[in-house]
Formats: structure tokens, C-alpha cells, sequence
């Protein structure tokens, strides 16, 4: 594991981290990496169409609280080069080359959609690499409705461009008053940092992203039982995206898993509930 970074250099709020690069199989993966943990770091793996800044500010400074954070951009994604792959498991590859490219031995691994369904692979590839997972909104290979992401996601797109609102609006949070307002802060949260900002998924891009996760929906179910690692599982019990039975789903079959739902909340009830999930991840990751 790298060793600790000199106070000096810590930075503690996401909106002032840095954006850094390195190297590793001919891609360079931007990143921006917070906190004075000395312990495991988390790595953060985003959702569909998610850049550096698409991460609630809050989520990221509550685990930095405690702990070394990392984000990053897949490869073809934002200020990531390459070409975006359309495989769950080519992302996982280039995940976990990301993470040795840092000299890191074994990290904790925080999966939002997409990214949850990369740190399964990785679990069950590299084993020895992961301590414990946090996976959010998400769901297994082969889960049930995850094959509608794509239909799903054109339609609140469409939805989105006529009232002229933000496609998460729709996607992430419920249509009640308090998902609606839920949706609406969130939004602004992601808008605190002003400076050196990502830029957004290209269509290239993000098509090859839904057609990875319309394949993961497609496939066979895998063995989970091979993951022996703790893990917690959250959601929001209003998932239109990656349907809640799958959390359910996950925890039934993870040997070593504990479940969150979150009422009055959908994909996004992670950011919704944020003060409440950042409480719950540290507890878990300190356990």
C-alpha cells in the first residue's frame, strides 16, 4: 500500500480535491483522491454515464471523514483516455488496473449502479484485493429488469428535455413531494465545485455503457457465494432503474451481507438519504 500522503497535501472537501492522472494499460485515468484515513482506501466506482463530478459532495466527504477516498473516470469516460469498453467485466479489468497503477494492495470498493455491478466482478476476480463492498442501487448478473436500463433511461431523457429538468431528477429520485425535493438538492450539490470541472460522458460513450449493462441484464446468474467478503447493500425501496428485489436478491445470495432500504426513495437513495448512509458506511467499514 502507498504510504500516507504528508499532511499538508490532505485534502478534506471533494469540491477543492484535484485532478490527477496515471497510467496503466495504455489508458490514463483521471482521478481526484481526499481524506487522511491511514487505513484501507475506498475506491469509488460510478454509475452509468458518471464523470468525477456526478459523486454527491456529501457522500464523498462523510466517508473521507474517516477514510482515504478515490474516484475516477473509466477509460473513454470524461478527462479518461481510451476507448469505452461495453463489457461489465472490461471495466472491471480496467478498474482493477487502475487501482494496482496507485500501488495499492487491498482497497474497500463503493459501487453505485453500474458501479456496483463492476465491484462484483472485481470481488470475484481478485478476491485478495478487496476487503469489503458497499453496493448501491444495484444488482446481480442476470437481475430481474436490469435488461430495461436503457429503455428506462431514454424515456426519462426524453422526459427531462421537455420540462427542461435534469434526467437524475427522474431517474434517481422518487415523484413525491419529498423525492422531488430530494432531487432538487442533490442536483445543487453537484453544481458546488466551480473549478476545473469534469466534462460530460460523450454518446460514443454512454452507448457502449448501455449496452454493458443490457448484457449484464442479459446474463446468466453467477455464483455469488464466492464473495466471502462483508458487504453492505443499499437502496432506495423505490428503484425504477435496477429494481429493489434486486438488493434483496443480493443479500439472499452475498454469504456476508446486511441490507438497507430507504422509504420514499429510488435509485438515488443513497444521495437522498445521504446523512444516514454516510453513518451506516463508516460503521461498516469500521467494523
Amino acid at each position: 500500500m502507498t504510504a500516507q500522503r504528508p499532511s499538508e497535501l490532505v485534502v478534506t472537501s471533494y469540491k477543492d480535491a484535484p485532478t490527477r492522472t496515471v497510467s496503466a494499460g495504455g489508458v490514463d485515468f483521471a482521478y481526484r483522491e481526499l481524506g487522511s484515513g491511514t487505513g484501507v482506501p475506498v475506491i469509488f466506482l460510478t454509475h452509468l454515464a458518471g464523470v468525477l463530478d456526478n459523486w454527491d459532495p456529501r457522500v464523498v466527504d462523510g466517508i473521507a471523514a474517516k477514510h482515504r477516498v478515490i474516484t475516477f473516470d473509466n477509460r473513454g469516460v470524461g478527462a479518461s483516455s481510451g476507448s469505452t469498453p461495453n463489457t461489465i467485466e472490461a471495466m472491471a479489468k480496467d478498474a482493477i488496473a487502475f487501482i494496482r497503477a496507485l500501488d495499492l494492495d487491498q482497497v474497500d470498493l463503493l459501487g453505485f449502479s453500474m458501479g456496483g455491478m463492476i465491484a462484483q466482478v472485481i470481488a470475484e476476480a481478485e478476491p485478495q484485493l478487496v476487503r469489503k463492498l458497499i453496493l448501491a442501487g444495484t444488482g446481480p448478473a442476470g437481475g430481474q429488469g436490469i435488461e430495461n436500463v436503457t429503455r428506462i433511461a431514454h424515456f426519462d431523457t426524453v422526459r427531462a428535455l421537455l420540462t427542461l429538468q435534469d434526467p437524475k431528477q427522474f431517474l434517481f429520485f422518487t415523484r413525491t413531494p419529498n423525492g422531488r425535493r430530494a432531487g432538487k438538492e442533490f442536483l445543487a450539490r453537484l453544481k458546488e465545485r466551480t473549478e476545473n470541472r469534469d466534462k460530460a460522458i460523450s454518446l460514443r460513450s454512454y452507448g457502449a455503457q448501455l449496452k454493458a449493462i443490457h448484457r449484464w441484464g442479459k446474463a446468466q446468474p453467477v455464483n455469488l457465494s464466492v464473495i466471502h467478503q462483508p458487504v453492505l447493500v443499499a437502496n432506495g425501496e423505490s428503484d425504477r432503474m435496477v429494481p429493489t428485489t434486486n438488493s434483496v436478491d443480493l443479500t439472499r445470495r452475498l454469504p456476508d451481507s446486511d441490507l438497507v432500504v430507504y422509504p420514499d426513495a429510488g435509485h438515488g437513495g443513497i444521495f437522498q438519504f445521504h446523512e444516514e448512509f454516510v453513518a451506516k458506511a463508516l460503521e461498516f467499514l469500521e467494523q
